[in-house]
């Protein structure tokens, strides 16, 4: 069966205090092979080891025009599953203090898809009957890691730059990232104090700027002329490595009529 929220009648864990600054981190994609295995890592960020060791991982899949499915959740030791179909395709583990793995095995094209982990507040244990409720007021889901079938593999992006643009009272940076594979990556600004800014920020959709399946993306900062002293970042993340730019110490201008 189909659903979004694994509910029953029993709660077996609940947690009266919400860790601050709780947050799961993913990758943003994962490519592999068919017939090979992949593992996904969900970081469960602002938490202590003694809270991550007692709380239920729920794992979720989205394929290409299906609803997100349910497919199991763990504590620890051995996983609970939406159908026994699912027990020889996927498994999960912990490790460490804080990471969560969901393993997918003997991977074909139709595997294809975005995967999630989730933390519920109010976990509840057995086979989930409905797809939502109002009793569950707090949860945290992954931001999601979609696995690529292909034999091509990951290549990083072939040149990242930033341009500058002073118009009137105000500075434009566009971050440009160029010519890599797959074509999932995240780019975020961020300022000084590492503090993400979402003020005045536009981010384009990715082009495809090859033959060879390579990929680009530019996003754009605006920011007022008084800040121009201030250094920003532009922060990609993907498969294939992270970096971080800064706006401060670049020469190139952006040579656009506005």
């Amino acid at each position: 069966s189909t659903a979004i929220l694994p509910l029953s009648s029993r709660m077996a864990a609940g947690y009266s205090s919400w860790p601050s600054a709780f947050r799961l981190q993913m990758r943003a994609s994962i490519t592999r092979e068919r017939t090979t295995t992949a593992q996904i890592e969900c970081v469960f960020e602002g938490v202590s080891r003694d809270f991550f060791r007692g709380l239920y991982v729920h794992w979720y899949r989205h394929l290409p025009a299906r609803p997100p499915e349910w497919i199991l959740y763990m504590q620890t030791g051995q996983a609970h599953y939406d159908k026994d179909s699912y027990k020889n395709k996927y498994s999960s583990s912990k490790k460490g203090p804080n990471i969560c793995t969901f393993t997918i095995s003997n991977i074909n094209p139709n595997d294809e898809g975005t995967y999630y982990c989730a933390y519920w507040q109010n976990h509840r244990t057995s086979k989930p009957q409905v797809a939502c409720t109002e009793s569950y007021t707090r949860s945290v889901f992954g931001s999601g890691t979609k696995l690529i079938v292909s034999s091509k593999g990951h290549s990083p992006p072939a040149n990242s730059e930033i341009l500058k643009k002073e118009h009137e009272n105000q500075i434009t940076y566009v971050c440009l990232v160029e010519k890599f594979y797959p074509e999932v990556i995240r780019v975020t600004w961020t300022d000084e104090n590492n503090e993400e800014v979402t003020d005045s920020v536009v981010k384009g959709d990715t082009w495809k700027a090859t033959e060879n399946e390579e990929y680009s993306i530019g996003s754009w900062l605006t920011v007022p002329v008084k800040n121009k002293d201030k250094k920003y970042y532009c922060k990609y993340e993907h498969e294939s490595q992270d970096r971080s730019l800064p706006t401060r110490g670049i020469y190139k201008i952006l040579r656009v009529i506005y």
